[in-house]
């Protein structure tokens, strides 16, 4: 009896844990692997830089090369997911971008061939988004919907904060190019789990069992595969309108603070390199909390009764509405601490909108969730290739950060209108 024992346990606790949660736990892994890839950047840039010779323009073509890449297999990738399940769609792009960080420090051999890196590592990442958002409308419960979505753009911000917190020590004890190395071989240590656990539908994976089986039939809307896509009724329908706007206004001013928020630091308040990760991660330490908070909050609010529409649209006003007045004052700043708080301010409000446009996709088009979410992030990439490298010549032009964050608070306004004047909770499509 006693040896017997642990494996008894060990088959009861499987028993108990559904396998849904051990897809969207791997899921929002894998997003949480997607930033500490593309933000450990924003501090290996600072050696790099100095030892390279860069300008600032030439920071902000490197920071923006990313989105060069990850512009274009959007749509691509959530159609693939869409038609014939997420679960290789995800993994090829884990193994793409992890090989592409892996390799960045050997690119900086030439400066085209270290931008062209920097856009396979985008390629490699634009399937995650729209491969995520269609298995999460295969495997959740519309009443844990929001909160799976939220725990997985959540990722945005804990992988942001492990690479801000872990690189500074990195490049001080082996050098800024270990920081590649070491992120590039986790992201094959994830898509071994991934491969082993995950599966496209609930229906084909050999850990649900008939009881969970059950539960996900009965908690979700019958979603076959995507075969003929109804694109003009997409193209015409105000609540994808609204979803696109306020994810391209939600990125631009993140995508900013993200990737030049530590360069801002040490170019205006002359912060140094061994502080920086400290300061820097503390704003996506309040949207991480904001995040997952915010599903939370919407599951309750539908679960009580409220309208789904009303509660998408006061979660987004928000969102907006706080963050624009924050990063609206970041140029008054006197002092580092009043920056980072005020930088805080404004990523931790705007990561309400997790229970806004971010689940939104999987309300109005359940049937086509990964092509929505590859419509709205190809247009909500474009913020990074113009938003980030236009920072840096007007950074350069001005000597100051006033410029970019203006322009990101107007932004934000736009898309509190337009997703008040044309979002929805309920399904279209």
């Amino acid at each position: 009896m006693p040896d017997s024992f642990p494996a008894e346990a060990a088959g009861a606790l499987a028993a108990r844990w559904p396998r849904r949660y051990t897809v969207i736990i791997l899921f929002a892994l894998s997003t949480v692997l997607c930033y500490i890839d593309r933000v450990n950047i924003s501090i290996a840039i600072i050696p790099l830089a100095h030892a390279k010779g860069y300008s600032e323009a030439a920071r902000g073509l490197i920071l923006s090369a990313f989105f060069w890449g990850y512009l274009w297999p959007q749509l691509l990738g959530g159609w693939l997911a869409d038609r014939f399940g997420g679960k290789r769609v995800l993994g090829a792009g884990v193994a793409l971008w992890s090989l592409a960080t892996f390799l960045t420090p050997i690119a900086t051999v030439s400066f085209g061939l270290l931008l062209f890196m920097r856009g396979a590592l985008g390629a490699g990442e634009a399937v995650n988004f729209p491969a995520i958002h269609s298995i999460a409308a295969r495997w959740t419960l519309a009443s844990e919907r929001a909160r799976a979505i939220s725990l997985h753009l959540s990722g945005t911000a804990l992988g942001t904060i492990i690479a801000l917190l872990a690189s500074p020590p990195i490049i001080i004890a082996f050098g800024w190019e270990a920081v590649f190395y070491i992120s590039g071989l986790v992201g094959l240590v994830w898509l071994a789990i991934w491969w082993w656990k995950a599966a496209d539908w609930p229906e084909s994976s050999r850990g649900v069992s008939a009881a969970e089986m059950a539960v996900i039939r009965a908690g979700r809307p019958e979603i076959p595969a995507a075969e003929i896509i109804p694109w003009a009724k997409i193209c015409r329908e105000p609540a994808v309108w609204a979803i696109v706007t306020a994810h391209l206004c939600n990125n631009f001013g993140f995508y900013i603070l993200l990737l030049w928020l530590p360069s801002y630091l040490d170019h205006t308040f002359h912060v140094p390199l061994r502080n920086l990760g400290l300061m820097a991660v503390v704003p996506y330490l309040a949207a991480f909390v904001v995040a997952n908070l915010s599903g939370w909050i919407a599951d309750a609010l539908q679960k009580r009764g409220l309208p789904l529409t009303v509660v998408r649209k006061a979660l987004q006003t928000a969102g907006f509405g706080l963050g624009a007045a924050a990063v609206c004052a970041m140029p008054w700043a006197h002092s580092a601490p009043q920056a980072v708080l005020l930088a805080t301010v404004s990523l931790g409000a705007t990561a309400l909108g997790t229970g806004g446009w971010g689940v939104n996709h999987l309300d109005v088009a359940p049937r086509y969730a990964g092509i929505l979410m590859g419509i709205s992030n190809t247009l909500a990439t474009l913020p990074g290739i113009v938003g980030v490298a236009a920072t840096g010549f007007i950074v350069q032009a001005t000597g100051s950060y006033s410029g970019a964050f203006y322009l990101a608070a107007a932004i934000y306004l736009v898309g509190l209108i337009a997703f008040n004047l044309w979002g929805s909770g309920e399904r279209k499509l």
